[in-house]
């Protein structure tokens, strides 16, 4: 039975799911769930991320942890953690560049946090056997400083949607149609309490809350800093984001469950507010582009062109995708969540 069959009949039989849950099952239904079963990454998959764009995205990133590092105090044992890795690309990338530091990398006891196994074998195929996997955070060992990096993790955390009618707000479910297709509808009335035009929808995501509350607490205990990067929002605000990607080509959410990448935006306010509300150090949220910058990657850039003058149009594209305001540069946000008497690289009080 195929996971449309399967959720038509648990709809028939328990009445409609929020969006959270479709979403939950879709991604991570362990016979049948997109992240258990198919993930496709890169040109020939169903999308790209910054790490399969350039190299200099994940080495700048890695320049990233070694300074962070330093001015945690330079500790010699901490964790490295990278949650959502894909295909490894990122940690390789980043590790590479690490090596300027030898004391950065010996001291370094580096941990991937992924559920999908399809994933896991890609990124031992990349990385080795010389670090150690986790199913999440809860199952990296504490007691060391924390320096944590997740490209594209919160997009992937479900979410629930809210449509503002003439009587109120009302839940979007799915559901199913007169002919018993997945349809959306609405139920309920879910207690919001916010201002907004009939039609507006409201997108809540306890999950991505959870990780900023999760990440906060982690560095309270044992120091560090957790830099997110992902698209989405950095002011609060309404819209349906929620979106299937499938061979790089948008589909409909409920078109094919689990052979798509289902997706909602970001809520970096949310996920700061809560890591906040911990006692966590959260500094303002900037765009991908501004990070990239502030952390030299046109000097990168560079470098690479002049080592390599006849891929010098090729490194000027990618610097344009990773950084132009109309590409993923202003679309893609980053946040960094971190203990106090410090702060991290690019996030530096600006006077």
């Amino acid at each position: 039975m195929s996971l449309r069959d399967r959720l038509t009949a648990q709809i028939r039989a328990s009445g409609p799911m929020s969006v959270a849950q479709y979403m939950h099952a879709c991604l991570h239904d362990p016979d049948d769930g997109y992240y258990a079963t198919r993930p496709a990454l890169g040109e020939a998959g169903d999308f790209i991320t910054a790490p399969l764009v350039s190299q200099m995205f994940g080495e700048l990133i890695g320049l990233w942890a070694v300074e962070t590092w330093s001015r945690l105090g330079r500790p010699a044992k901490f964790r490295l953690v990278e949650m959502g890795p894909g295909d490894g690309t990122l940690m390789s990338d980043l590790l590479r560049a690490a090596r300027l530091s030898r004391e950065f990398t010996e001291a370094a006891d580096v941990w991937l946090v992924e559920v999908s196994q399809p994933l896991r074998d890609r990124q031992r195929q990349t990385l080795g056997d010389h670090l150690s996997w986790a199913a999440s955070l809860d199952e990296v060992p504490g007691g060391a400083p924390l320096i944590l990096v997740a490209n594209e993790l919160l997009d992937c955390l479900p979410a629930r949607q809210f449509v503002r009618t003439d009587k109120g707000w009302a839940e979007r479910m799915v559901g199913l149609d007169d002919a018993g297709a997945l349809a959306f509808g609405l139920a309920g009335a879910p207690g919001v309490d916010r201002l907004a035009p009939v039609g507006a929808i409201l997108e809540h995501s306890p999950a991505q809350a959870a990780l900023g509350e999760a990440l906060a607490l982690r560095v309270m205990a044992d120091s560090g800093a957790a830099l997110l990067i992902d698209y989405g929002r950095a002011a609060p605000g309404l819209g349906d984001t929620l979106q299937a990607l499938r061979r790089h080509q948008k589909e409909s959410p409920l078109a094919s469950p689990g052979e798509a990448d289902l997706t909602v935006h970001a809520d970096f306010p949310a996920v700061m507010a809560a890591a906040a509300a911990q006692g966590a150090q959260t500094p303002q949220i900037l765009t991908q582009g501004e990070l990239l910058v502030r952390l030299g990657i046109g000097a990168r850039a560079e470098a690479l062109a002049n080592a390599r003058p006849d891929l010098s149009d090729v490194i000027e594209r990618q610097l344009e995708r990773l950084v132009s305001p109309d590409q993923m540069g202003d679309l893609f946000k980053a946040a960094c969540i971190h203990s106090a008497g410090f702060e991290p690289p690019a996030f530096e009080t600006l006077t």
